[in-house]
């Protein structure tokens, strides 16, 4: 590795990291390297550039704790969230379409009977969230588990409060045996990612708004299907068509209700007149979901003029 220069210095990392033994790390980290290296050399990087991608990468990492994840809210802004999920989690025209995970999902929420208001925020527009999980077979799915998270009615997660003690605004259910699930929530507003952050200060540079469309999230896990990552969001907000994170899809717009009948509002413990969110959550197996995500790579890698092995269930292409 002598006499390196700006034409051959790729090829020399692909050599060092050649020894690696696992095909699919080896592979990833050849074209990492290659994209990056074509990057520097397209675009002349220059030292103080370089420098100030290396320090906002730090800034980003620094700021990041178990309840803060500023570097999936970098991935959420760049879009990688959004085409990851849809890349990793294919779905069928029957099944339901994910979205991004987002900064702000915790492992603390507690498991809660159907029912349950997952808020003790007192200035909330209360909302109830009644809902259904099917296969693509229009079949009832019972024991899902459904972990729920949304900010409250000022914008804000539980975890951007230095006061918190314990979760709040989540909630972790099981579906019963007919599929359904409910719960009792607030009806979400827009909000701005965190402003106190390098992530908010990369939108500013580029001219961008932070402003997220109200939204509730949602996680879905059984045995046998491919874990569902997803959000609703009311319609008319007015960041709908802009959101900074790319995780807004046609299908995923719901209109809101009320709740208008008397019988229905004693069944769920609610008033007249509560807003009401519906929806019917479609699942995907395991076995479509590894047979859809092994057609989509070879269609896509086909167009590319490529050819690709198999390594446990993931595509290893020829390399240039």
């Amino acid at each position: 590795m002598k006499d390196l220069t700006t034409e051959n210095i790729t090829e020399n990392v692909h050599a060092i990291n050649s020894q690696c033994q696992n095909p699919r790390t080896r592979y990833i980290f050849e074209r990492l390297v290659s994209h990056l290296h074509d990057f520097a050399r397209e675009t002349r990087l220059s030292t103080d550039e370089w420098m100030t991608g290396l320090d906002f990468l730090t800034d980003v990492g620094t700021i990041s704790t178990d309840l803060r994840r500023e570097m999936i809210l970098l991935s959420d802004t760049l879009g990688l969230s959004a085409l990851v999920d849809s890349i990793d989690h294919p779905r069928t025209g029957k099944s339901t379409e994910g979205t991004v995970l987002g900064p702000f999902h915790t492992h603390d929420a507690k498991e809660v009977e159907n029912g349950y208001a997952i808020h003790k925020d007192p200035d909330g527009t209360p909302l109830l969230v009644l809902c259904t999980v099917k296969d693509t077979e229009g079949n009832p799915l019972g024991d899902v588990q459904i972990d729920v998270w949304e900010g409250d009615s000022h914008g804000n997660y539980d975890v951007q409060y230095p006061e918190r003690d314990g979760p709040d605004g989540r909630g972790i259910l099981f579906s019963e045996q007919d599929g359904s699930f409910w719960f009792k929530a607030v009806k979400p507003v827009s909000y701005p990612i965190p402003m106190d952050g390098p992530v908010f200060n990369m939108l500013q540079m580029l001219g961008r708004h932070p402003n997220r469309p109200g939204h509730v999230h949602f996680l879905l896990k059984k045995d046998s299907f491919d874990p569902l990552i997803t959000a609703l969001y009311p319609r008319g907000d007015p960041y709908e068509s802009s959101d900074p994170v790319f995780g807004v899809k046609e299908s995923l717009i719901v209109d809101l209700l009320e709740v208008t009948d008397p019988e229905m509002a004693k069944k769920y413990d609610v008033k007249e007149g509560t807003s009401l969110l519906t929806y019917d959550f479609v699942l995907v197996s395991t076995r479509e979901t590894l047979k859809l995500r092994k057609e989509k790579a070879e269609e896509a890698i086909k167009k590319m003029g490529r050819s690709m092995e198999d390594f446990q269930g993931l595509p290893i292409l020829d390399v240039d």
